[in-house]
């Protein structure tokens, strides 16, 4: 279970996912980040999707190194960005400097995984969002930045001021970026995350406060076009803490090296800008939980939902088209949000799950002219107000962790209506049945709460474009 601050953090995140994905347009979130590792510039008006595996030396004493997936969705417009954990708006923008507002995550606290003896008994730190304010000034010789954040998921209620330079760098398909970065730190956000409170202190391990502090950052990240949207990601860091950060009793006194390798798939590349006046796209659906596996409900080996507790959801959703026969085929691109209603059937309160997802459609059958058939596969993230009910049981049942926030998958198969019944009008209006998935990446990201498991609902539903 995570805690209320935890529900906080992840409802910041997820808000701000399903804001950007129907706002206006711009370019990548590049500035003033903390260096994780690369990023990918996406053309304005376009998107991606990726996943990174971070890897980090803990500076926690005896903490070792930690291992985390990232699920990273990118997104530009004229007004929001969205960039892997961080989501925000473009107050003013011209060729040469850029003025943010956005909420990032922040990847600090406590290893989730194991507990190393010097943190034994103490109170969990977890991690956090951040809201934050930025500004980024570029010239010939590089890009200058700074930015000032504040906790805002109750975690620390600290404050961090950054700045530094960055310099973009390309070589025919490898794009380069060194940055160097400074930072200062306020007493709460270091006591938070790096002080031990006297109820904590042992006959080993002392009551101590860091206070507020400097560090340096100096990373590399790059970005390689393995072809026209498959981009290779990596990156490399170094970070030295603050004086007082060091001497702590549970940090050990070194340098923190990280590093991050992945993939991103970019839906709309520079060339291929989005058409004016895309369409809107609406979708109904109502379904029943079932105790398939997604995965057996696509293979049809499980596609029972006689359930013991017959919980049951309802959605709509709104949806614009990314990409349309994406290289001449057969495959379309199209982003969702949606609200979605659970009726928990009395087990609990009915309580209300924000979706944001990207979905590739493919529709190439040799009977497609005569009825137009789609499979679709979408993936993004899901916020729910409460856990589901079926979720928060079998979670207990297995002594495992559950999240608010999750991965979500939604895979689909439906006709064209209008095709069915001979009425030319309503052939892009859609009938057919999908899955509603959330879960956690195997329990390996801190993002989605380290949730192993999920939920799913098998649904049917009509869809059309305005």
């Amino acid at each position: 279970m995570i805690s209320g601050s935890g529900y906080a953090r992840q409802a910041t995140a997820a808000v701000a996912l399903c804001f950007s994905m129907f706002s206006g347009y711009g370019l990548a979130a590049e500035a003033a980040a903390p260096i994780l590792g690369a990023t990918v510039p996406v053309a304005t008006g376009g998107a991606g999707v990726g996943l990174v595996m971070h890897f980090e030396n803990s500076p926690y004493l005896g903490g070792g190194t930690r291992h985390d997936f990232v699920p990273i969705y990118m997104y530009e417009g004229k007004r929001v960005f969205l960039e892997a954990y961080r989501v925000g708006l473009k107050l003013n923008e011209t060729p040469d400097s850029r003025f943010d507002v956005f909420a990032a995550y922040r990847f600090e606290g406590f290893p989730y995984d194991r507990t190393p003896a010097s943190l034994a008994g103490m109170a969990n730190r977890g991690t956090g969002v951040d809201l934050g304010v930025g500004y980024q000034q570029h010239k010939p010789w590089g890009t200058l930045f700074g930015e000032v954040l504040r906790d805002v998921g109750s975690a620390s209620n600290g404050t961090e001021v950054r700045g530094g330079y960055r310099y973009d760098w390309k070589i025919g398909k490898l794009q380069l970026q060194p940055q160097l970065a400074l930072s200062w730190r306020d007493a709460s956000l270091n006591n938070y995350y790096y002080g031990v409170r006297p109820s904590e202190a042992t006959a080993t391990r002392s009551a101590y406060e860091p206070g507020s502090g400097f560090n340096a950052e100096l990373g590399l990240s790059a970005t390689y076009r393995l072809s026209e949207r498959w981009r290779l990601l990596g990156g490399v860091s170094a970070k030295r803490w603050s004086s007082g950060v060091r001497a702590s009793p549970i940090v050990e006194n070194r340098t923190q090296l990280a590093g991050q390798l992945g993939v991103a798939y970019d839906f709309s590349p520079e060339h291929d800008a989005w058409p004016e006046g895309r369409p809107l796209i609406v979708k109904a659906l109502y379904g029943k939980a079932t105790d398939c596996d997604v995965a057996q409900v696509m293979l049809l080996k499980c596609t029972s939902t006689n359930t013991v507790d017959q919980t049951r959801v309802t959605s709509i959703e709104l949806g614009r088209p990314f990409v349309e026969r994406l290289n001449g085929w057969p495959l379309d691109f199209v982003g969702y949000v949606g609200l979605l209603r659970h009726s928990e059937r009395g087990l609990q309160e009915d309580s209300w799950q924000a979706n944001a997802y990207m979905k590739a459609y493919y529709y190439g059958f040799p009977w497609s002219e005569r009825v137009r058939t789609r499979l679709g596969f979408g993936v993004g993230l899901s916020y729910a107000e409460r856990v589901p009910y079926v979720e928060m049981r079998d979670q207990l049942a297995r002594g495992r962790s559950s999240s608010r926030l999750l991965n979500y998958l939604d895979p689909s198969i439906d006709i064209s209506l209008g095709d069915l019944i001979g009425v030319k009008s309503m052939g892009e209006t859609y009938v057919g049945l999908g899955v509603s998935h959330r879960s956690g990446i195997f329990g390996t990201s801190r993002l989605l709460g380290n949730v192993n498991g999920g939920s799913n609902y098998i649904y049917s539903y009509v869809e059309w474009r305005m």
